[in-house]
Formats: structure tokens, C-alpha cells, sequence
């Protein structure tokens, strides 16, 4: 299998939604922009969040296992895709990309 970089590319928090519907919370989201995780064999980072991981784990094992291209054309580079956590408040965009 192939390795793949994940990389956190952008965080955006939206207190407006925050304020309105989520219950307060102690601890949020320590992904910060810039962070890096490399994933092999398929399985997922260590230090990843669980959240995101369930987010692009198709889309990592489908590159790691040498597909890509995904929704025909999508990216500029069809080994890669750019996907979103989960969290409605604080949503995270990861760069996944297939390492050489």
C-alpha cells in the first residue's frame, strides 16, 4: 500500500452556531493548521482525531491503495482529495495525498 500525507489545511470555528446550539464544552478540536500525519498501511495515525479520520478513511484507503480520481476529475491532482471533519462548529479541511 501506498503511504498517504494527510494535512490540516484550514480550521474555521463558527461561535454564531456555537453560542446557538452546542452544549459548552471543555475540550474542542487540537488540530491546528500546518500539522501533518503520515498514514501507512492503510491504518490511521496515532495522534489523529477519531472524528476526522471517520471523515476521509474511504477516501485514504482508496489512495493508499493505488486509486484516486475521485468523482472524475475533482482534483487537480487525481491522487489526492480535500475533505472536511465533521464538526459542524469548528470544521477542519484536510489535504490527503498520495505519497511517492
Amino acid at each position: 500500500m501506498k503511504k498517504v500525507r494527510i494535512t490540516a489545511i484550514r480550521k474555521t470555528c463558527y461561535p454564531d452556531l456555537m453560542a446557538q446550539y452546542e452544549n459548552p464544552i471543555q475540550h474542542t478540536c487540537d488540530v491546528e493548521e500546518g500539522m501533518v500525519w503520515i498514514c501507512e498501511n492503510g491504518e490511521k495515525p496515532d495522534d489523529l482525531c477519531d472524528s476526522a479520520w471517520d471523515s476521509m478513511r474511504d477516501f485514504v484507503m482508496t489512495l493508499a491503495a493505488g486509486g484516486g480520481n475521485f468523482y472524475d476529475g475533482w482534483m487537480k491532482n487525481p491522487y489526492s482529495a480535500m475533505i472536511s471533519c465533521n464538526d459542524g462548529f469548528r470544521p477542519v479541511s484536510f489535504y490527503l495525498e498520495v505519497m511517492e
